[in-house]
């Protein structure tokens, strides 16, 4: 659907950056909704901030609710923000390695 909908580049548009974890239930959603959307991975050297879809001015508000009742973490260009819930995933598991390493060394010391 992306490659169709090139020409909303060219009219009123705004981006926003969706997490890749959260692509497939966006675009679904957008789908559903009927909303036109374009979005050209190719063109984006990292991911890691989201996928940039670009979208029309009009659509603002439905796009808005969709985020909202999907829990779908998105941002606009100048504002980037990261899913601290996956960093808090992250430093518990950081946090855990680091503790049975610590236990396996003092353990070995001990004997």
């Amino acid at each position: 659907m992306e490659k169709s909908n090139f020409d909303i580049r060219l009219k009123n548009h705004y981006k926003l950056y969706v997490l890749l974890k959260d692509k497939l239930i966006f675009e679904s959603e957008l789908q559903k909704n009927g909303i036109k959307y374009y979005y050209d991975i190719d063109e984006q050297p990292f991911i890691d901030s989201g996928i940039r879809y670009f979208l029309l001015d009009s659509d603002r508000k439905t796009v808005d609710r969709i985020l909202i009742s999907n829990s779908i973490i998105a941002t606009i260009e100048s504002l980037p923000i990261t899913d601290y819930k996956d960093n808090k995933k992250m430093m518990k598991i950081f946090l855990l390695i680091a503790l049975i390493i610590i236990a396996i060394i003092l353990f070995i010391d001990l004997f």
